[in-house]
Formats: structure tokens, C-alpha cells, sequence
């Protein structure tokens, strides 16, 4: 039994749209590089490479050093802090516990399962992490991660696994963010203690005749007493504005390393590489349409008028030749009207040839690409094809509406494959093409009837038909035994 399988897998990065970014940073950030201009054009493209890696709450804090702790900015900084400071120490928490409980159960077994939900717990938690640096970042970090469309859980557990982004989110989750969560909690009690020492007048004032003791075993006889504690929080809070963009910059920084993806990570190389591939085939594909054209409008327009021009031609010798006979016979010599011997039967010949090389061309532009197609889809051009098939070909083709172009071109190239395959080589005597789209995506079936034994790798025709599958993310499967019959299945998302 034969059986050849192609199959391909997103590769594409996680979201890239800026969609509610904050707009404070941007401007802080434009406003930033407005006023290096002249610096960056002294220090060239180097320099200039380096700005575009820049952290939006540094250049923020770099447009405005004085007055950043009283922006919306420096607020932003500290719900950052604040939700990641929660967040990262309940999560290094639960983990530990769920750490410790698998490890104590697992000489029974039960705790394996607990282990491995401790170390794919870096996926949730890196994502979470990724959505609340858009409070501070307007440009997301990217998914570090393949896409996975239509694969089972087993396959799906095993690729996260053997990625590189799964463990250094875990070692996030696990070891920086607990020491940045601890110093964001310090930085809030900070800001908090100096909110307090600002607004101290008024407690005392409240309170009184009760003691406040703002320093502990010093009391505070009045309000009066209380304000250079109140400078003391001032001083605090616009410390602290700093102090939490620095660390909110540390945040974003180590996020960039360690949650997104990076140049070496296979998945990137795998996706530039399907990025690659796919502009080849759409290069392809868009030159082969120019040649459809040029020989549809061109070559085959010319064949035409000249099949016109030898039927003027013959029709002309035939009509010279009565003409001339009729002379012949009124003035008893030759007229200019007779027709050179064997000529007639020349052009005769030149017609029927032009008309085969024009039926050829025909057959050679429509296996570049048919009309039908482009112009009425996948159904019309696989009736066709079927109507023109030398073994009988049963079409059921249940399809919405149009699909996508790469799609249909790609289901339209793979029955032609199929049916040449099965009038060329298995000895079929009857050909079935089955159709449907479910779920979002294009099943579609090709049987024969034939001596099967069939080798997918042994044409280039499928083998091409599969990498063009591939970059779709779909995937064309061959079964082959020997005997028959030949199954050709292709699966592809309709999202093309």
C-alpha cells in the first residue's frame, strides 16, 4: 500500500495590531524623537536602530523627566505595577503548591498529570502578561508560539513541549516575575506610606484632641506640625514616579526576552521560511496567469486570424479557379483567374493544421488556467474538465458559494492531477469527485476504481500539488493499495 501525506501548520505569530494602544505614549514617544532629531541624524542608522527598540515608558520618561510623575503616564506605570505585582505573586504561589502536591503524589502516579500542568503553566501566564504590558506598551508582544489549526490535543501537548518559548515562559512565571512583583508591592507601599505623610494635616486635624504619631513614640501636636511630613510625601510620590517607570521599563524589557519570540526560535525560522515559500508560489502563480493571458489574447487571437485568412484564401482559389475555367472556354486561353497546381489543396492543408495547433493552444491555456475558474468557480471548472475526461467522472461538488482563489486553484490543480493519474496509469474505469466544505474549511475527495499502487513520490505532480497544500495549511493525503482503489483526499481552510 502506497500512502503519501502532506501537511502543513501555521506558523504565524501572535496578534500584531496596536488596537487600544495607549495614547499618551505614543505622543510622549513621538514627541521624544521630535526633539532628537538632530541628534539621530548625526548619530546614522545605527542609532536609528537602536530608538526603534525603545521602551514607550522610556522615551515617555525621557520627553518629560520633570514633569512625568504628574502625567496620566507615571499612573499608568503603577496599574502595570500593581495588576502584575498580584498577578505574578498568586500565580508563583499556585504554582508552588501545585509544584509540591505533584511531587508528593507522583510515587503514585497521580501527580504526573500535576507536573505537566506545572510546566505548560507558563503559556496562560505569559499570555496574561502579554495583554497587561499594553497598559504601558503600545507595541504588542507577539505570540512566541506556532499555531496549531486543526490539531488534535496529543499533537498540540507535544509541540509546546518541545518549544523553546514554553520553558522561558515557565522560568518567567516561575523566577522573574516573583522578584519584579515583590519590588512593584514595595514601590506601591511606598507610594501608598507617602500618600498618607501628604494628606497628614488633615488627619491630624481630623483626630484631634487624639495623639497621631506619624513617627512612632514622636506625636504630632497639631496640623501645623504635620507639614514638613506632608513635603516628605511629596518628595516620596515624585521619587516614586520614577522610580516606577524604571521598573516598569525592566518589566517591558524582560518581557520582549523572554515572552516573545525570538530570531533563533525554530517557529521563527519556520514561519519565514512558509513566508518565503508563499510569495514564491504567489509569484508563480501571478506569472503563470500573465502567460495565460498573453497566449489567450496573443498567440491564440493570431491562430485565429489565420485560420480566418487561409479560409478567405481557399475560398478565393476556389472562386478564381471557376472563374478562370469559364474563361477558358469564352476566349480560348488561359485567364488570370487559374490557380497555380496543388495550391488549393496546400492551403487547404495550412488550414487544417492552424486549426490543431489552435485547438492545442487551447488545451495548453486552459491547463495553465480555465477561464471557467476565474470566471464561474470550482464547480463549473471540474464539470468541465469531467465532461472532457476519457474514463467516466461522477462530480458532486456541494460548495457555498466562491472560495477563496488560492483555494480553488489549488482544489481545481489537484482533481486535474488526479483524473490524468487515473486515465494515464491505474486502468480505472470509473471516477468519482466528492466535495464539501465543513467547518471552515474544503474536504475534497478523488476515486478511482483502478489497479491502485500508487507512489506519491514518484511524480513531481503531487509532490508539487503538496507543498502548494502545504502553504495553505492544509493537507492532500494519497491512499494507494495495491489493487485498488486510489484515494486522493485534500483538506484546506477556506480562509486561504
Amino acid at each position: 500500500m502506497g500512502t503519501g501525506r502532506a501537511t502543513a501548520e501555521d506558523t504565524g505569530a501572535g496578534a500584531t495590531g496596536a488596537v487600544g494602544a495607549p495614547s499618551s505614549f505614543l505622543s510622549s514617544a513621538t514627541a521624544a524623537v521630535g526633539a532628537d532629531e538632530a541628534v539621530r541624524a548625526d548619530a546614522g542608522a545605527a542609532g536609528a536602530a537602536d530608538r526603534s527598540t525603545e521602551v514607550a515608558v522610556q522615551a515617555a520618561l525621557r520627553a518629560r523627566p520633570l514633569r512625568f510623575p504628574l502625567t496620566r503616564d507615571s499612573l499608568r506605570c503603577w496599574a502595570y505595577l500593581a495588576a502584575g505585582a498580584l498577578l505574578g505573586l498568586v500565580t508563583a504561589v499556585l504554582l508552588l503548591a501545585l509544584a509540591a502536591l505533584g511531587l508528593g503524589l507522583s510515587v503514585v502516579g497521580v501527580g504526573l498529570p500535576l507536573l505537566l500542568a506545572v510546566a505548560l503553566s507558563g503559556l496562560p501566564a505569559g499570555a496574561l502578561q502579554r495583554r497587561l504590558l499594553r497598559l504601558v506598551e503600545p507595541a504588542p508582544v507577539p505570540d512566541p508560539h506556532r499555531a496549531l489549526p486543526g490539531a488534535g490535543r496529543p499533537a498540540r501537548l507535544r509541540t509546546r513541549l518541545r518549544e523553546r518559548a514554553t520553558w522561558r515562559e515557565l522560568a518567567h512565571t516561575l523566577l522573574v516575575a516573583p522578584p519584579l512583583a515583590a519590588a512593584a508591592l514595595g514601590l506601591t507601599a511606598l507610594l501608598l506610606f507617602s500618600a498618607a505623610l501628604v494628606v497628614s494635616p488633615v488627619v491630624v486635624r481630623v483626630l484631634a484632641p487624639e495623639t497621631v504619631m506619624l513617627i512612632p513614640g514622636h506625636a504630632v501636636p497639631g496640623p501645623l506640625h504635620a507639614l514638613p511630613f506632608t513635603a516628605v510625601g511629596l518628595a516620596g510620590l515624585y521619587l516614586g514616579g520614577h522610580a516606577g517607570a524604571l521598573l516598569a521599563t525592566a518589566h517591558v524589557r524582560l518581557a520582549r526576552l523572554l515572552l516573545g519570540p525570538r530570531e533563533e526560535d525554530p517557529g521563527g525560522q519556520v514561519l519565514e521560511l512558509t513566508r518565503s515559500r508563499a510569495r514564491l508560489a504567489d509569484a508563480f502563480e501571478a506569472e503563470r496567469r500573465r502567460i495565460e493571458r498573453d497566449l489567450h489574447d496573443g498567440a491564440q487571437q493570431q491562430l485565429v486570424a489565420l485560420t480566418m485568412t487561409l479560409g478567405l484564401a481557399a475560398h478565393e482559389l476556389r472562386e478564381g479557379a471557376g472563374a478562370g475555367g469559364g474563361g477558358d472556354a469564352g476566349r480560348g486561353g488561359a485567364g488570370s483567374g487559374d490557380a497555380p497546381p496543388g495550391a488549393l489543396a496546400l492551403v487547404d492543408r495550412a488550414r487544417g493544421e492552424a486549426r490543431q495547433a489552435l485547438e492545442q493552444l487551447r488545451g495548453l491555456v486552459r491547463g495553465i488556467h480555465p477561464q471557467v475558474l476565474t470566471d464561474h468557480g470550482l464547480a463549473a471548472a471540474v464539470a468541465e474538465v469531467a465532461q472532457r475526461h476519457p474514463v467516466p467522472v461522477e462530480v458532486d461538488l456541494d460548495l457555498p458559494g466562491r472560495l477563496p482563489g488560492p483555494v480553488e486553484t489549488t482544489a481545481y490543480f489537484t482533481v486535474t492531477e488526479a483524473l490524468t493519474n487515473a486515465a494515464k496509469h491505474s486502468g480505472a474505469t470509473a471516477v468519482t469527485v466528492h466535495g464539501r466544505v465543513a467547518a471552515g474549511q474544503l474536504v475534497l475527495q478523488v476515486t478511482d476504481d483502478g489497479r491502485g499502487g500508487a507512489d506519491p513520490a514518484a511524480g513531481a505532480g503531487l509532490q508539487g500539488l503538496a507543498d502548494r497544500v502545504a502553504i495553505l495549511r492544509g493537507r492532500l493525503m494519497v491512499t494507494s493499495p495495491t489493487g485498488g482503489p486510489t484515494r486522493l483526499r485534500l483538506e484546506v481552510p477556506c480562509s486561504g
